[in-house]
């Protein structure tokens, strides 16, 4: 039998986010590998299906990120290789800040294997339900902290900006070391550039768990560095000023 891949996701909410599509899908895979964020999610797994090998031990042993991705890739292709219908389960939505499950299913494709994503809920889609914003009203800028400083990315700031991973800026190994604070005072500098100090931010960080609540703290702009942060951290910035339409245009299309 020739192998396939299915990569899934359990969302962020320990068990409660997972689809009934994964759900079958985990109970019916020949073989699920799975790297998940809470000892919970992965007994709940290997209760679906007894089989299921966690890959926590592709991470650790002073290896960066990068060389821990690599042998997480290596190990889903070595099932498919070996003709299983393998089952990938990440933590959130698998195709969101997920190197590993992109990679894995290009690597696959690429070698004539069935490979395919299902969706899954991520912590955007928590930050949207929890604060209450309809970013489809008025528009956002979605980037990783890192990746905005490096590439010094003008924020639109008649939209939102949403920034991941502010508590590790410049990390890239597993094991990260520093001060986060720090990253955030870069942060925050740069922010200044493009809006006002007083303007009104939100810390933001999912409940992972059904009896937990979301850590949401709303803080001026200047006061960021003064925020507890961690791995999970998110920033949400709202607009900070109207966006104006464009009269000829609304003209075209006949708005009044």
């Amino acid at each position: 039998m020739k192998g396939s891949l299915i990569v899934a996701g359990t969302g962020i909410k320990m068990v409660g986010h997972v689809t009934l599509e994964t759900r079958t899908l985990i109970e019916r895979s020949g073989k699920v590998l799975y790297l998940v964020s809470d000892p919970g999610t992965g007994t709940w797994i290997r209760q679906l299906n007894p089989g299921a090998e966690t890959l926590e031990s592709c991470f650790g042993d002073g290896r960066t990120r990068w060389e821990s991705f690599e042998r997480v890739i290596e190990r889903i292709l070595e099932e498919i290789r070996a003709g299983k219908q393998v089952c990938a389960v990440f933590y959130g939505h698998p195709g969101v800040f997920s190197y590993m499950a992109h990679e894995a299913i290009r690597r696959a494709r690429e070698e004539r294997y069935e490979a395919t994503m299902l969706p899954g809920i991520s912590a955007e889609d928590c930050l949207i339900a929890d604060l209450g914003v309809d970013t489809g009203v008025i528009g956002y800028h979605c980037l990783e902290a890192s990746y905005f400083l490096l590439h010094r990315r003008q924020p639109d700031t008649a939209s939102a900006l949403i920034l991941w991973q502010i508590g590790v800026i410049g990390q890239f190994h597993y094991d990260f070391v520093g001060s986060p604070a720090e990253g955030v005072k870069i942060l925050t500098s740069e922010l200044l550039k493009f809006y006002p100090p007083e303007h009104p931010v939100v810390v933001y960080e999912a409940a992972n768990f059904p009896a937990c609540d979301p850590y949401i703290r709303a803080t001026a702009l200047k006061d960021l560095p003064l925020c507890k942060v961690s791995r999970i951290t998110t920033l949400y910035v709202p607009p900070a000023k109207q966006s104006i339409p464009d009269p000829e245009v609304a003209r075209k299309l006949g708005i009044a």
